[in-house]
C-alpha cells in the first residue's frame, strides 16, 4: 500500500474533471494585464474569480512602495518576528489597523489561513469550547483542530440554534468562543450579527468575526459586518486578510481584550512561521489608506454586485440570498458544473468550479467574485455569455431570456 492510495478517489475524480477540459482548479494565467483582464491559453479574458474587491493589485502607490521596500529592505526578513525581529513597517502596520478598527491590539500573521490558524488555537484549548458556525471556513476548522478545544457546530446562520447549544452548556466549565464569518466565501451570505450578538451578550462567552470577506465591502468606513451591524462593541476579535481588498496577502487580528500581546509568545503559528516580506507590508500599508480615503471604490464595487446578480436572477439562475462580491449560481449537477466551467472559459470569462465536498449543500457551484475595477460593460458581457451557453445547455428557459433581453 502507498503513502497516496488513500487519496485514489480524489484522484480518479480529478483525473475525469480534466478529461473533460481545462483544469479548474490549475488554471495558468499567461498575463495579467490589470485587476479584470487576463489572457489564458492566448485568449483575453474577463477575470471574475479572483476576489480582487477593490481592484488595488495594480494601484500604481501601492506598487511604488512595494518597490521601494524591495530595494532598501531586500526580498525577505528570512525568519520570524521572533527569531528575526520586527520591521519597522511590521509595527507600522499593526499599528495602522488597530486605528481602523479603533481597537488597542493589531497583529499581523503571513497569511490569512494563519491567522486563524494561530488565533483559534491560542485562544481555546483542552477544557474550552469551540462553538462555529457549520459552513465554517476550511482555516477556521483546521485552527480549531490545532487548538484542542470541544468543538461544537451551530446550523449555518441560525441564532436560535446557537442560543440552544449555548444554554445547554451553561453549567459546564471552560471558556466559549463564538466564530462566524462577515461575509461566506461560498455563496456570499452574510451572518446575522445582530442576533448572534445577543446570545452572546445573554448568554456569555467571547465572539469572533472574520471578517476576511467582508473588510473593505461592509460597513460605512469599510471594517466589515460589524460595523454595518452597529455591534462592533459585542464582538471581541475580528480576524481577516489582505488577499481580497487590499491585493496583497497576510492576515490579522485586532483585539480590545487585555493582555493580547501574550500571543506572540504564545501563538506558534506566529512564532514559527517567516514574517511577511516588507514589499507586501509596504503595499498593503498604502492599500489600506485607499480603502480608508475611496469609500467610492467600496460603492462602485456593491453596484457591479448588483448588477451582476440581478442579471443572473432575471436569467433564471440560481443565485443565493442576497448580493454581495461573491455571486455563486447553484448548478444542476456536477456533469453540467463542469461543461458550463469549461464553456465559459473558451468564451473568455474565468470563474471558480467549487463542487462537493467543498459547498455548503453538497451542489456544485459556479462562483464569481466581483471587483470595483469591473466595468459596466465588462458585467454586460459576462451576462450574455451566461445567457446564450445557459440557454444552449439547458440551464435557462429561452422564454425567460427573452423576457429580460
Amino acid at each position: 500500500m502507498g503513502l497516496f492510495d488513500k487519496h485514489l478517489a480524489y484522484r480518479d475524480a480529478y483525473q475525469a474533471i480534466r478529461q473533460a477540459g481545462a483544469d479548474p482548479f490549475n488554471v495558468r494565467l499567461d498575463k495579467v494585464v490589470s485587476p479584470t483582464e487576463g489572457v489564458i491559453d492566448g485568449r483575453p479574458t474577463i477575470l471574475l474569480g479572483t476576489n480582487n474587491y477593490l481592484g488595488l493589485t495594480f494601484d500604481a502607490e501601492s506598487i511604488a512602495a512595494s518597490v521601494k521596500a524591495v530595494q532598501e529592505r531586500g526580498t525577505g526578513t528570512t525568519g520570524s518576528r521572533i527569531a528575526n525581529g520586527s520591521f519597522e513597517a511590521h509595527v507600522e502596520l499593526e499599528q495602522a489597523l488597530a486605528k481602523f478598527y479603533r481597537r488597542k491590539h493589531a497583529m499581523v500573521f503571513t497569511t490569512g489561513y494563519q491567522a486563524n490558524l494561530g488565533v483559534l488555537s491560542t485562544l481555546v484549548g483542552r477544557g474550552d469550547h469551540l462553538i462555529l458556525d457549520a459552513d465554517s471556513h476550511a482555516s477556521i476548522y483546521d485552527g480549531s483542530r490545532l487548538g484542542h478545544a470541544e468543538v461544537i457546530r451551530f446550523r449555518h446562520n441560525d441564532p436560535e440554534d446557537l442560543y440552544k447549544r449555548l444554554r445547554r452548556m451553561k453549567d459546564l466549565p471552560g471558556e466559549r468562543l463564538i466564530v462566524v464569518e462577515g461575509i461566506y466565501s461560498m455563496i456570499g451570505d452574510t451572518a446575522p450579527l445582530k442576533e448572534i450578538a445577543a446570545v452572546k451578550r445573554e448568554l456569555g462567552g467571547y465572539l469572533l468575526v472574520d471578517e476576511a470577506h467582508s473588510m473593505g465591502v461592509l460597513g460605512e468606513n469599510g471594517r466589515g459586518l460589524a460595523e454595518q451591524e452597529g455591534v462592533e462593541d459585542d464582538v471581541d476579535f475580528v480576524v481577516g486578510t489582505f488577499s481580497k481588498s487590499l491585493g496583497a496577502i497576510g492576515g490579522f487580528c485586532v483585539s480590545n481584550v487585555d493582555d493580547f500581546d501574550v500571543m506572540r509568545v504564545v501563538c506558534r503559528p506566529y512564532m514559527f512561521t517567516a514574517s511577511l516580506p516588507p514589499a507586501v507590508v509596504s503595499s498593503t500599508l498604502v492599500a489600506l489608506k485607499r480603502l480608508e480615503e475611496m469609500p467610492e471604490l467600496r460603492h462602485r464595487l456593491m453596484a457591479n454586485a448588483r448588477q451582476l446578480y440581478d442579471g443572473l436572477t432575471a436569467l433564471g439562475f440560481q443565485t443565493g440570498p442576497t448580493a454581495s462580491p461573491i455571486v455563486a449560481i447553484t448548478m444542476p449537477d456536477q456533469e453540467r458544473a463542469i461543461g458550463m466551467w469549461n464553456a465559459l472559459l473558451q468564451n473568455g470569462v474565468y470563474l471558480n468550479l467549487a463542487l462537493p465536498p467543498a459547498t455548503p449543500d453538497s451542489r456544485p457551484l459556479l462562483r464569481t467574485s466581483v471587483s470595483a475595477a469591473h466595468t459596466p460593460e465588462q458585467i454586460d458581457k459576462v451576462l450574455a455569455v451566461f445567457a446564450n451557453l445557459g440557454s444552449a445547455m439547458g440551464l435557462i428557459d429561452n422564454q425567460r431570456q427573452r423576457a429580460t433581453a
